[in-house]
């Protein structure tokens, strides 16, 4: 429903009846009216409700502050001014700029205006409806009788069908109406970049600042595969990030070209540091061809920009000091960078072009803004083969794409334009800056332990802050000068048992045991580690949310103080093993953890195990070639060392390959197999605690087994 908002006049009668006239023939046309009590209650509405589509107010009461104030909030919003004869109009160039329409009062016009009022929210609503979704909706308004695909023909196919009506009933007409074929000629078509498919690409390049766009509907980790098909040929070798997504080893699988590995960093907490500045340097890629069987200079170069834990690169270096032609940005987690002046130069879309390079970037559309699931970007920025480009992108395209998901991509970009997208990104700054400090203060006032936050001592501004060299908040003791910076919305919780530099205490409270609360009271965290809990603060957050989250943090300490039993405390876990957790305490169970990882040295362990990479025996190509002709073998996992890895082994979290296909684990690189076989006998202690492994299978006999390529 269309709202429009009334302010005044107030104790004019011959101003009151002619807009009492207009609110009648308003409702007649189905606009909801609303009545700010003053200018501050009308900012706030506006700001908090995106559904008001008009504003009416009396100039001489408000005249053009209201009106800037407005605009600061939403450009397009109409608004429309009532004067009258002796009204004074005091109106500069800028603002006839603005969305501004001007009524005189007078009775028996109401009719008229209302009209006029009508058409301009019209012309409103299609003005901010961006163009592949302007003409998707149009389509389905139309309600053409098709006889192409899909074959639930707009829904009704599922309407035939008991449990299809349950389907239908349950995502809509709407939804289903717009799950169109690619014949539909007028939507144009997503491989080809022709009608409003172009106009939708043409449109988010504008926004998100780069010279093209393409729209991706199976994810980034096809983002990721169409850049690298495009940007490294069979023969070619290089750089990518250690840390990087398994989409990109995955894509170093499909293609037969030879990877150096940039190292990244890692303190005791396990978060990811991002790549020391030494490792782009001329000397070290030098040194790495040098090393490296088959490797030539390379042709392009991945780095994974945010890093999971929100660790954000000072992009404009490394756009001027990496000396490859082509650097490819994996972005997935910060598609939100270009619309916050804090992210200013960290960004791969960011800052101008540099001669003889061309930069991707690709973006999560579904993970930070508002799209669904699988909606993903790709931006370019520098001089590249559009016809090649374009047939890898075909390479991984269906030729049936959903085109719910396009108008989604199409709908996030269109949501961050102007002063509202500005607002909305810095609403989710200013919110998880606010938790932020919440959590500090409830450290401060509570008796014993509480929960703290892995950030600087203090916190006051909205910034993107430095990881600097000498400070111990971080726990990285070689790090950089303004090269790496710390996302305030992306939100590390740390739980009590190891600080930064690895020290551990003689008591703790592993991080998992946290999550699992969390869990069973509805809040979901997005990764956990040994002792911190990592939280986004996307747009889609709100107080209540943040809240919730709040009073589950409090919560688990007041239960974990109270020392509860496992089986009230966390039912669910309970359930996994009854006879196990019969008697359990939750202290209990958490200090059972907590020395376990003691024992194990987790934190020095953690470190060895992503500082001395596997040796490489063959390229991950030429293992994945081996393995699809057969020839591999199953050992458990303790029998890792010696044999070359057929898959790439991860642990979740926090799914950073620790070996690749074709690599193996030899005694100077036994701390990745330490690593792994620690993660896997707090399982073994700990039902309920079993690791995810991706590459490694766990049996019914809880024995984890991997698959190895065979002796030659």
């Amino acid at each position: 429903m269309n709202i429009i908002a009334i302010m005044g006049p107030h104790g004019a009668w011959h101003k009151d009846q002619p807009v009492k006239e207009l609110e009648a023939a308003l409702l007649q046309q189905r606009f909801k009216i609303i009545w700010p009590q003053n200018s501050a209650d009308l900012i706030k509405l506006v700001e908090q409700n995106p559904r008001i589509c008009g504003v009416i107010f009396d100039w001489d009461e408000y005249g053009v502050e209201l009106c800037s104030d407005i605009n600061q909030l939403n450009e397009y919003l109409p608004l429309y001014a009532f004067i009258n004869t002796h009204s004074t109009l005091d109106v500069s160039v800028y603002d006839l700029r603005m969305a501004l329409w001007f009524f005189e009062y007078s009775l028996g016009t109401a009719e008229d205006i209302a009209t006029r009022i009508g058409q301009y929210t019209r012309e409103y609503l299609d003005n901010i409806t961006p163009p592949f979704t302007r003409a998707l909706f149009s389509y389905v308004k139309e309600g053409k009788y098709t006889f192409c695909t899909p074959g639930h023909m707009a829904g009704t196919a599922y309407q035939k069908s008991p449990v299809g009506c349950l389907f239908y009933d349950f995502f809509g007409g709407n939804t289903l109406k717009a799950d169109v074929s690619i014949s539909v000629t007028e939507l144009g078509s997503l491989l080809d970049h022709s009608g409003p498919h172009l106009e939708a690409e043409e449109y988010i390049a504008r926004t998100f600042g780069a010279e093209q766009s393409y729209m991706v509907t199976n994810g980034t980790s096809t983002s990721n595969k169409i850049v690298g098909m495009y940007a490294a040929p069979a023969g070619s070798t290089l750089l990518i990030d250690r840390n990087c997504h398994k989409s990109l080893a995955h894509l170093l699988m499909m293609s037969d070209v030879v990877p150096l590995w940039l190292k990244p960093t890692r303190n005791a907490l396990g978060i990811l540091g991002g790549i020391p500045r030494r490792e782009f340097s001329h000397e070290s890629i030098q040194q790495k061809v040098a090393e490296t069987q088959g490797a030539q200079w390379p042709v392009h170069a991945v780095i994974t920009n945010s890093t999971y834990d929100g660790l954000l690169y000072n992009t404009t270096w490394i756009k001027e000091t990496l000396d490859v032609p082509s650097i490819h940005f994996d972005s997935a987690w910060v598609p939100y960078t270009q619309f916050h002046p804090i992210y200013d130069g960290k960004s791969g879309m960011s800052g101008g072009r540099v001669p003889g390079k061309v930069f991707f970037e690709t973006q999560s559309t579904h993970k930070m803004l508002a799209a669904l699931s699988q909606a993903s970007l790709i931006h370019i920025k520098g001089d590249y083969d559009e016809e090649t480009f374009n047939e890898a992108f075909m390479m991984h395209t269906s030729t049936s794409p959903s085109y719910p998901i396009v108008a989604s991509i199409e709908t996030a970009a269109a949501m961050l334009r102007g002063n509202p997208g500005k607002r909305l990104i810095n609403r989710s700054v200013e919110r998880a800056l606010h938790f932020r400090k919440e959590v500090q203060r409830l450290r401060e006032e509570s008796d014993g332990w509480f929960f703290d936050i892995w950030q600087p001592e203090t916190v006051e501004h909205a910034e993107c802050w430095p990881v600097a060299p000498g400070e111990e908040w971080h726990g990285f003791s070689d790090a950089d000068t303004d090269h790496m910076f710390l996302d305030p919305v992306k939100v590390t919780i740390l739980t009590p048992g190891m600080d930064e530099q690895g020290t551990m205490s003689d008591t703790g409270i592993p991080a998992a045991l946290v999550a699992k609360f969390l869990d069973e009271r509805g809040v979901v965290v997005e990764k956990t580690g040994p002792y911190n809990l990592l939280f986004l603060f996307s747009i889609g957050i709100d107080k209540t949310r943040a809240m919730s989250l709040l009073r589950g943090l409090t919560e688990f300490k007041r239960a974990f103080d109270l020392n509860l039993r496992v089986k009230n405390m966390l039912p669910d876990l309970y359930a996994e093993d009854p006879d196990f957790y019969r008697n359990m305490r939750i202290q209990d169970l958490a200090q059972g953890i907590h020395q376990l990882i003691r024992q194990h040295q987790l934190s020095h362990l953690m470190l060895r195990a992503f500082d001395v990479l596997p040796e490489m025996k063959m390229t991950p190509h030429q293992a994945w070639q081996r393995q699809i002709k057969g020839e591999v073998e199953t050992v458990e996992l303790e029998q890792l060392v010696g044999r070359i890895s057929a898959n790439m082994i991860l642990p979740y979290p926090p799914g950073v390959p620790l070996l690749m296909p074709g690599e193996m684990i030899a005694e100077e690189s036994r701390a990745v197999l330490d690593f792994l076989l620690m993660l896997c006998s707090i399982g073994r202690h700990y039902p309920g605690f079993e690791t995810d492994i991706h590459g490694a299978k766990r049996g019914d006999d809880g024995v984890y087994r991997v698959r190895v390529l065979k002796d030659a």
